[in-house]
């Protein structure tokens, strides 16, 4: 008799194995086309606002910037007493055939100071928009600045414009903290003592009030103190607090030609005074509080 080919378990179990390819095909397929749209959609996400030229445009930003921020120096102070400084300053920045007045009519006088890059849309390898902040009598500004570039080499394209800054952020009134008064008072002699010998920058005096280990610089002469305004101590531990201090500074001339006269009545020869905040780390060590470290204090304090 004639033996018959085995046509059992094999076939089917070739038959599932390709089932189950198939399947893990199918999910793989499914599962990266979710996940594409998905990324693409968080990833535009995360560049909201951003400028719309990629990262390696290839604009060399900080030259760029640099270059308008010296534009804005030249374009922005003119006098018309003597317009042709301007103009012949401006040359460098405009391209060939541009007249140099650049908008200006010639007259009037313009001062503007404090000039800062503030930011930057780049479009491509050689074009840019740069945004500078300035200030101009008692209001900050921006100036939109157009450039190109090619070979490092920069240019003003087009006229500039003037923008609002946007002024000043309104400040949130917060609580003080609850405070320890027997503290302010017990410090206020110590806290003299030390603001006088960091004015004079004195290190055998600062070393008087510095907690051990730490090292403390002074100013270097230059200020003496006025007042002590205030002391703020917050409750708190009791072998450390930070201590936020105000204190008046009378400021010394660096050079005797800053003083124009010496004529008592001079506005500009009397002592200048100036308010500043301290915040002091302070450690209790033995019966004394010494101070750890000095930095400006975060927000202004009574």
């Amino acid at each position: 008799m004639r033996r018959r080919g085995w046509s059992g378990g094999g076939g089917r179990w070739l038959v599932w194995t390709g089932r189950v390819v198939l399947w893990a095909l199918i999910v793989v397929i499914v599962v990266n086309g979710v996940r594409a749209p998905f990324e693409r959609f968080t990833s535009n996400q995360g560049v909201t606002g951003a400028p719309s030229a990629p990262a390696d445009s290839g604009f060399p930003v900080q030259q760029g910037a640099a270059f308008a921020n010296q534009f804005a120096a030249v374009y922005l102070n003119f006098d018309g007493t003597n317009p042709e400084q301007r103009d012949t300053r401006l040359t460098d920045f405009l391209a060939d055939g541009v007249e140099r007045r650049f908008g200006w009519n010639g007259f009037g006088r313009m001062a503007a100071g404090a000039i800062q890059f503030h930011s930057i849309e780049v479009a491509d390898a050689n074009n840019a928009r740069v945004q500078v902040s300035f200030q101009s009598g008692a209001r900050r500004w921006l100036l939109s600045v157009p450039v190109y570039q090619a070979d490092g080499r920069f240019v003003v394209s087009g006229l500039p414009a003037l923008l609002p800054s946007g002024g000043a952020a309104g400040l949130p009134a917060i609580a003080g903290p609850d405070r320890d008064a027997n503290l302010e008072d017990q410090l206020r002699q110590t806290l003299e003592g030390f603001f006088r010998a960091y004015a004079s920058g004195n290190a055998a005096e600062l070393k008087l009030y510095a907690a051990d280990g730490a090292t403390i610089e002074g100013l270097g002469g230059q200020f003496t103190l006025a007042q002590l305004n205030s002391v703020v101590a917050p409750l708190g531990g009791e072998t450390g607090r930070d201590v936020t201090v105000t204190v008046t500074w009378s400021i010394t001339a660096a050079d005797a030609a800053a003083v124009p006269t010496d004529d008592p009545a001079d506005p500009a020869a009397q002592p200048a005074l100036l308010e500043q905040a301290y915040q002091l780390t302070m450690e209790k060590q033995g019966d004394k509080w010494l101070v750890r470290q000095v930095q400006g204090a975060s927000r202004s304090v009574g």
